[in-house]
């Protein structure tokens, strides 16, 4: 009987789960610089172009529509390429979107818009790079300890926004805006090819691979054979990886995760991709303070991501999710409440939103690793992380259309991101709960 040929593929890769982490959370950081960039940079891009903010909003509008689309392409690709090339794929993205964003201000604007909306789209490639990192390395760590070490990884958020938000301060004014973008592209090609050449892929994917050449060379009985051994259901493993998520096995678990998911992004686009917006509309407070805030308020949230992984390797992930942004949606309604005449109480009640809007991901990505299984993990981590585009949509779309009808920032900022963010913890009581410690194989296949 043929095996996985794991040892021939592994050659000349590291095996050092500090190198792999490594690699993982420099993929993961250069993908948010370029992705929060572009929210942090449109007010100055709107200035620079004269747009309208009706047209600036039209643009976040199609870029989310670009990225969510994009989005959709990396789940398949993930479980039928293989989860390093899929790293590497996904990190390459975030060099075009990078290069080509910095080219529109070499345009006019009309033409500049155009360019943007279209070029933007690569960036859904780099926001796609955690469910890449998701099923990757949640097939890497061990049970017991998975979420911890995770966590360091996914701090590549804050990390990465901080760099875009440090960057603005210290480089607006003595490059031109569109060069802060390209800062980007070389560390990001440079990446992709670590990941490709050097991070060594999972055995969980060669078993997985084995058995669907099975299937498809017409060997039905030597991939039943294999079920038992590897664990996986061949009847499922048959069927278009996205129909898998809607199986009867795992139907209910997919549509309440999306769901949260979606609606804390809804959160996550008023309170981190919008917040210069939000803050300085509704508050009075300046661009630079704000942006000065965003750096602190990141700062403290990777000691967030470092909680909630640990957390969560104690007392079980689904729970330690939930609590988090419960109290993220209360803290984030009690910034927009607070007097604009107290800025500090405004500030603090901003950091404790992003702490535990933010910090919950650790444990977050590494539920959503778990809780598919081998077959559709991919799949499943990127159909589940997809929602975000449409969460942002959504939470762009409901703030525009809250302040349309009149009403002030702070009404808009709590019906479109703060109360979304409350439900997407109380969602989570419908997904599956996975005691802390199980093994993959364990837990769904």
């Amino acid at each position: 009987m043929e095996k996985p040929k794991e040892s021939v593929a592994q050659k000349g890769k590291i095996k050092s789960i500090v190198g792999i982490s490594v690699i993982a959370f420099l993929a993961w950081t250069i993908s948010v610089y370029d992705y929060i960039l572009f929210g942090n940079m449109l007010p100055v891009m709107q200035s620079y172009f004269h747009w309208t903010d009706t047209q600036s909003s039209l643009l976040a509008t199609l870029v989310s529509i670009g990225i969510l689309l994009v989005s959709f392409t990396v789940g398949p690709m993930i479980d039928r390429f293989g989860r390093v090339k899929a790293i590497a794929i996904t990190t390459a993205g975030v060099a075009i979107s990078s290069l080509l964003t910095g080219i529109a201000g070499l345009l006019v604007a009309p033409i500049a818009f155009v360019w943007i909306a279209v070029v933007r789209a690569f960036s859904g490639f780099g926001y796609s790079e955690q469910a890449a990192n998701s099923a990757y390395l949640t097939e890497i760590y061990k049970e017991k300890v998975r979420g911890t070490i995770y966590s360091f990884v996914q701090g590549g958020w804050p990390i990465g926004v901080l760099l875009g938000s440090a960057f603005i301060i210290l480089l607006l004014g003595k490059v031109p805006w569109y060069a802060i973008f390209w800062f980007a592209t070389i560390p990001a090609v440079v990446v992709a090819l670590l990941a490709l050449f050097l991070l060594p892929e999972t055995e969980r994917y060669f078993h997985i691979r084995t058995v669907r050449a099975y299937i498809k060379a017409g060997k039905v009985e030597e991939a039943k054979s294999l079920m038992d051994k590897y664990k996986v259901d061949i009847d499922e493993a048959k069927k278009m990886t996205y129909g898998q998520l809607f199986s009867s096995k795992l139907r209910k678990h997919t549509t309440f995760l999306s769901l949260s998911f979606l609606t804390n992004w809804m959160g996550i686009e008023v309170f981190v991709v919008l917040i210069t917006l939000v803050l300085t509309t509704a508050k009075g407070i300046s661009f630079t303070s704000t942006l000065t805030w965003l750096i602190i308020a990141n700062a403290l949230s990777y000691i967030g991501y470092v909680a909630h992984g640990i957390l969560g390797d104690r007392i079980g992930r689904r729970d330690t999710i939930l609590m988090g942004w419960i109290v993220a949606g209360l803290a984030g309604i009690g910034m927009m409440l607070a007097p604009s005449s107290d800025p500090l109480l405004v500030e603090i009640l901003y950091v404790i939103t992003l702490f535990f809007i933010i910090g919950p991901y650790s444990a977050l990505f590494s539920y959503m690793g778990e809780s598919f299984p081998t077959r559709a993990r991919g799949t499943g981590v990127a159909f589940v992380n997809a929602m975000g585009p449409i969460g942002g949509l959504a939470g762009a779309g409901a703030l525009t259309a809250i302040l349309a009808s009149g009403a002030s920032m702070t009404i808009a900022a709590i019906l479109a991101g703060g109360i979304p963010t409350l439900a997407s913890g109380l969602l989570l009581l419908g997904a599956r709960r996975i005691r802390p410690g199980m093994k993959l194989e364990d837990i769904s296949y």
